[in-house]
C-alpha cells in the first residue's frame, strides 16, 4: 500500500490520484518506504459517538443526520460519506463511484431487451412485455480487497479408472487360475505387480480479488455473484456529477460486516474454481485475508416488466450498459 503525500490517505499500489484529497500521486512510488509513504495509516477521529443523531460533515460542516439503524450517511450538501464504526462515526477516507454513462431510460433498455431476447424460443419476450416500472438509483457498496488461498482434494479419474481396470482384470486372471485354467496341465497364477494406486490427489487455488459487497441490507437482490463492475474505471465520488434527483441511497451495512460477508463470497467463489478445474472435490480448507475498503457508488437502473399477467425485475448497470441481474 501507498500513502497520499498530500493528505496520508491510505491507497492502493496502483492508484494515479487520491480518492479522498484528489492529489496526483507521483510515478514510481510504491509500498515500503520513501517519500509518499508512512509507515502506518492516519487513524481518523470520531467525528461523534455512536448514538449521535447529529454531526458535522467533515468536509463542508453541513449538519449530518443519520436515520436509525443507518451505518453509512452521504452528505446530501458536498456528497462526503461517514461511517459508523465501533468507536462512533467517522469519515470515510475512501469513497468513489462509477460514473453514470447510460442516463436515457431507453439505452438502459437495450441491456434488458438483449437479455430477455436470448434463443429462438425468446427472441419476441421483450417486444410482448410492458415496462411498468423504472427508477435510477446510486446504489452503495463496499469494495474490500481480498486474497485468498485454498487447498482441496480431488479424485483423478484417469487414475481412478485405471486402477480400476487392472483390478478387474487381476480377478478374471485370479479367477480362471482357480477354476482350473492352465496350460499344458499347469495351473498359471497371476502376478500381482505394485502396490494399489491412490486416485486422491491435492491442489491449491489462489486468488485475489476488490469484491464489492452492497451495503444496504433490504437491496440484497442488488449483491454481484458472478457480475462485476468495471472497478478499474471508478472516480472520486463527485456529487456534481450525479443527476438532479437521483437518489444517492446511504447504508445500513457496517465495514466490518462487509469484511465478514466478503469472506463469504469469496470462498464460494474458490469454491467454484475448484469445481470447474476438477470433479470430485472434497476437504476444502479456505484462508481469506482482507484488508481496509472503499466506499463505491454506482448507478443502477431498475426495470420492472409485465408479460402475460406475470412480472420480472431486471438490474442494469448504468455506467457499463451491462445486465446485473
Amino acid at each position: 500500500m501507498i500513502y497520499c503525500i498530500q493528505c496520508g490517505n491510505q491507497l492502493p499500489d496502483d492508484a494515479k490520484f487520491c480518492y479522498k484529497c484528489g492529489a496526483a500521486i507521483p510515478s514510481g512510488v510504491s509500498g515500503g518506504g520513501g517519500a509518499g509513504r508512512a509507515p502506518t495509516a492516519p487513524a481518523a477521529p470520531a467525528l461523534a459517538p455512536a448514538g449521535a443523531q447529529e454531526l458535522k460533515c467533515p468536509a463542508c460542516g453541513a449538519p449530518v443526520h443519520p436515520a436509525f439503524g443507518e451505518a453509512v450517511v452521504t452528505c446530501e450538501y458536498c456528497g462526503s460519506s461517514v461511517a459508523l464504526g465501533g468507536a462512533g462515526w467517522k469519515e470515510i477516507s475512501k469513497h468513489s463511484m462509477l460514473s453514470l454513462k447510460l442516463a436515457d431510460p431507453a439505452q438502459a433498455l437495450d441491456a434488458v431487451r438483449a437479455a430477455m431476447d436470448k434463443g429462438l424460443f425468446h427472441r419476441k419476450d421483450f417486444q410482448e412485455s410492458k415496462v411498468i416500472g423504472q427508477k435510477l438509483t446510486m446504489v452503495p457498496y463496499w469494495v474490500i480487497p481480498a486474497s485468498a488461498s485454498t487447498n482441496y482434494q480431488y479424485q483423478d479419474a484417469a487414475i481412478g479408472i485405471g486402477s480400476t481396470v487392472a483390478a478387474v482384470g487381476a480377478s478374471a486372471l485370479l479367477g480362471s487360475a482357480l477354476s482350473g485354467g492352465n496350460r499344458g496341465g499347469v495351473m498359471v497364477m497371476p502376478m500381482m505387480m505394485g502396490p494399489a494406486v491412490n486416485p486422491t490427489r491435492q491442489d491449491t487455488i489462489t486468488g485475489s480479488y476488490e469484491f464489492p459487497v452492497v451495503a444496504v441490507k433490504a437491496k440484497g437482490d442488488y449483491q454481484p455473484k458472478s457480475y462485476q463492475f468495471s472497478l478499474g474505471e471508478r472516480t472520486i465520488f463527485d456529487k456534481k456529477q450525479v443527476p438532479a434527483g437521483t437518489p444517492i441511497l446511504n447504508g445500513d451495512v457496517t465495514e466490518d460486516a462487509a469484511r465478514n460477508s466478503a469472506r463469504a463470497f469469496v470462498t464460494q467463489l474458490q469454491s467454484n474454481e475448484a469445481h470447474k478445474k476438477h470433479r470430485m472435490v472434497s476437504n476444502f480448507r479456505t484462508e481469506v485475508s482482507v484488508s481496509e475498503g472503499e466506499l463505491l457508488h454506482a448507478p443502477i437502473w431498475e426495470f420492472v416488466l409485465e408479460r402475460k399477467g406475470e412480472t420480472e425485475r431486471f438490474l442494469v448497470d448504468a455506467h457499463a450498459g451491462r445486465v446485473v441481474a
